[in-house]
């Protein structure tokens, strides 16, 4: 057996997704020395939350990198519109947001976070380490002290004043802590899929509604990535219908792209996402803090989970940058954490448990015409209206700002 290495570190962080890269580069950028593990080899996964919005664009203003991560490929989408029985509605522009930019970026998400790990490596006290799946926490008189990992060199014992849950809906962390969850419930579960994109396809419909079927088409360059909604735990269902019939459901919603039908060669070119919407009761005891899907696992509703995370990092760094640099932490300031995110977590998927009950789940249930909801109505025919759900989904509820300064 391997012997198991052992590390001194600040803040350790279990997870490098979104939350995960940017609280570690944000703390190492102010002086603190930081842990970054990831369970996988590499960022490339497919069909993530690929969608960085303006609140996360403005982060990177503030941090001075906005240039250099929009020199990266990506598309960008300033108004958003969605088609329901035909019919053409505009119903978002975030164009006229009071931020640097009106618009949001579709942006592959291993790109993102490859580059918040090269921001990283410009300080000296950060580290991240591939490979590596967190597997336990340290504990000692009733405090959180360190995580255990295995990795491809053995396993590893990691010692730190703070430890981070910032590794997804399904925490390790967070379920080793044993922290009570409330669970809100999800009515939908969502397919993934690839689709060829041709120069004259229609580009600024985001959502496709047809009786029984919602899909909406992200706009990668050569292709679309598609997701097609399903009621919760239909997916062995929908298998069972055969794959002729579910690309005939897609080319429904879809008909542009029916002749592209035969590149969903077999089921293992769909990959199901189970929907989960939950939220700890507390987000900290001491030694432990969860962000992110960590602390709050996110509808795909409005596409915000990525940002959600950037936010909790982002609040994370300015309310504990200088104690744990200072080494006087104490759980008052992990629980500021929360009481700072805490409103904003209640306010959106309050607003995505509401969506997915009055109007995805009737929509998916519809056995005849779909009309469009009143207030999409409206937006089409009042542009001035579009800017709120602009607001809403750009920015969101309660924005942070970087505060944590370079040490």
């Amino acid at each position: 057996m391997a012997e198991t290495r052992e590390i001194r570190t600040t803040c350790a962080i279990a997870g490098g997704g979104p939350a995960g890269m940017m609280l570690g580069f944000l703390l190492a950028r102010a002086g603190v020395e930081v842990t970054v593990l990831e369970k996988h080899g590499d960022f490339l996964r497919d069909f993530r939350g690929d969608t960085i919005h303006p609140s996360t664009l403005e982060v990177m203003h503030e941090l001075g990198l906005l240039e250099a991560l929009l020199s990266r490929p990506h598309q960008k989408m300033k108004e958003a519109g969605i088609e329901i029985a035909g019919r053409f509605l505009k119903v978002v522009d975030f164009s006229h947001l009071p931020v640097q930019c009106g618009f949001i970026a579709f942006m592959p998400q291993w790109h993102f976070l490859d580059f918040l790990a090269e921001a990283g490596h410009r300080y000296p006290g950060f580290r991240l380490y591939m490979n590596a799946e967190v597997t336990d926490l340290i504990e000692e008189g009733g405090r959180v002290t360190g995580l255990r990992a295995k990795t491809a060199d053995g396993p590893m014992d990691i010692t730190a004043d703070l430890v981070v849950g910032a590794d997804g809906r399904g925490s390790a962390a967070r379920d080793r802590a044993g922290f009570a969850i409330r669970e809100y419930g999800a009515p939908m579960d969502v397919l993934w899929m690839r689709l060829s994109r041709r120069l004259d396809d229609p580009s600024e419909t985001l959502f496709r509604v047809a009786p029984g079927h919602l899909l909406i088409t992200i706009d990668r360059g050569d292709y679309w990535q598609c997701a097609f909604v399903i009621e919760k735990g239909a997916f062995e269902e929908t298998k069972a219908r055969g794959l002729d019939a579910f690309r005939a459901d897609v080319a429904h919603v879809l008909p542009f792209a029916a002749g592209r039908m035969h590149e969903i060669a077999s089921w293992d070119d769909v990959k199901l996402l189970t929907v989960k919407v939950d939220r700890l009761r507390e987000w900290a005891r001491p030694g432990l803090l969860c962000i992110g899907d960590a602390a709050h696992a996110m509808s795909p509703v409005g596409g915000v989970g990525i940002n959600l995370a950037i936010q909790d990092a982002v609040a994370a760094a300015n309310i504990l940058a200088a104690p744990l640099r200072e080494q006087r932490l104490t759980l008052d300031d992990l629980r500021a954490v929360q009481r700072r995110r805490a409103f904003p977590t209640w306010a959106t998927q309050t607003f995505q448990v509401i969506a997915q009950r009055r109007v995805i789940l009737p929509t998916l249930r519809a056995k005849g015409p779909v009309s469009a909801p009143l207030a999409m109505r409206l937006a089409n025919a009042f542009p001035l209206l579009r800017r709120i759900p602009g607001h809403a989904v750009g920015i969101g509820v309660r924005p942070e700002h970087v505060r944590s300064g370079k040490a």
